[in-house]
C-alpha cells in the first residue's frame, strides 16, 4: 500500500526529485549524453541498445519527428563508431492511431540501420499491441531478414506458442532475433502469469526452446535464478557464444553484469535517453510499485 502511494504521488513531485533517481537509469536528457554513456560502455567491453524514449503519442505528426529523430541517432552512433544497437517502440510511431503509418515509419528506421549492417528492435508493448507488432516483426524480416529482431515477454501466457508460430520464418542463414524477457505491463491474469516461480519456469521454457531451435538470443534479465538457469541450459546444448547475448538495463544490477562478462559472454545494455524521461520514469512507477521505495531509499542514502 505505503508503495503504491507513494508511486500515485511521484508523478506530482518536482522532476528534479525524480531526476536524483532516474539519472542512474537514464543515459541522458540528449543524444551527446547517450553516445558517452554508449562509448564507456564500449570500453569496458559491452554493447548498447540505444532507444529514445517516449511511447502512446496521440497525433500522427509526432511519428514523422520520431523517426526522424531515430534516423539522426543511427547516423550520429555510426558516425561516433559506437558498438550497439537500436530498439524502437511502436507505438511511439502511431501503431494504435494508424498502423500502415507505423509500419512505414520504422521500416525507414530498420532501412536506414541496415545500410551500415546494424540492427533494430522492435520493442514488444501490452497486450492490445503483440498481434500487431508480431504482424510487423513478420513484414519486416521479410526484407530485412539480418536487420531487425522483436521483443518477447515470458509472462504472457501465449508466449511460447508465438515462439513456436514464428519459426516458420526461422533460417540458419538469417535466424530469427528474440529478446527474451519476463514483462513489465500489467496484464490480466488470464493472459499473463502472475507468480514469480511460474514467470521464471516459463522463461526458461522459452529459453530452452530458442536454444534449441537455433534462434537467436538475447537474455534480458536481472535475475540471479534466471543467469543461473541461462547457464546451465547453455552448457545443456553447448551453445555457440555467437547464438545468444546476454542484456540488462542501464543501471541495474552492475554487478551481476560485469561477472557474466568475465565470465566471456556477450553483454548488451539498454541506453535510454530524451526528454521524454519524466514521462517513462513515473509510468514504470506505475507498473512497477515497489520501485517507489528504492527512489526514497536513494534519495536519502545518495552519496
Amino acid at each position: 500500500m505505503f508503495n503504491k502511494l507513494i508511486a500515485a504521488m511521484l508523478p506530482y513531485m518536482p522532476e528534479s526529485f525524480i531526476w536524483l533517481f532516474s539519472k542512474k537509469y537514464i543515459a541522458g536528457k540528449n543524444l551527446d549524453q547517450a553516445l558517452v554513456v554508449a562509448k564507456d560502455l564500449n570500453s569496458k567491453g559491452m554493447v548498447s541498445t540505444i532507444d529514445i524514449l517516449g511511447e502512446f503519442i496521440e497525433d500522427l505528426s509526432e511519428a514523422e519527428v520520431n523517426k526522424k529523430d531515430y534516423i539522426n541517432v543511427i547516423e550520429q552512433a555510426e558516425k561516433n563508431n559506437i558498438k550497439g544497437n537500436y530498439s524502437v517502440k511502436p507505438t511511439m510511431f502511431g501503431l494504435l492511431l494508424d498502423e500502415e503509418v507505423c509500419y512505414t515509419h520504422i521500416r525507414e528506421i530498420v532501412k536506414k540501420a541496415a545500410e551500415y549492417k546494424n540492427f533494430v528492435r522492435i520493442d514488444m508493448e501490452d497486450s492490445p499491441c503483440t498481434d500487431m507488432e508480431i504482424k510487423m516483426y513478420r513484414r519486416l524480416k521479410a526484407e530485412f531478414p539480418t536487420n531487425v529482431g522483436l521483443v518477447m515477454q515470458a509472462y504472457m501466457r501465449r508466449n511460447h506458442q508465438d515462439l513456436i508460430d514464428m519459426l516458420d520464418m526461422h533460417t540458419e542463414e538469417a535466424p530469427n532475433n528474440h529478446r527474451l524477457c519476463k514483462g513489465i505491463y500489467v496484464e490480466p491474469k488470464e493472459i499473463a502469469y502472475k507468480k514469480y516461480e511460474e514467470i521464471n519456469q516459463h522463461y526458461l521454457e522459452d529459453l530452452e526452446l530458442l536454444f534449441q531451435k537455433g534462434v537467436y538470443v538475447g537474455i534480458a534479465t536481472h535475475d540471479k535464478p534466471l543467469v543461473e538457469g541461462a547457464y546451465k541450459l547453455i552448457k545443456k546444448y553447448n551453445v555457440p557464444k555467437d547464438k545468444f547475448e546476454f542484456q540488462m538495463l542501464l543501471g541495474v544490477t552492475p554487478d551481476m553484469r560485469q561477472r557474466i562478462v568475465d565470465d566471456g559472454y556477450k553483454m548488451r545494455v539498454y541506453v535510454p535517453f530524451g526528454e521524454n524521461w519524466f514521462g517513462y520514469s513515473t509510468r514504470r512507477l506505475k507498473e512497477n510499485p515497489k520501485m517507489a521505495s528504492l527512489i526514497i531509499k536513494g534519495f536519502f542514502y545518495r552519496g
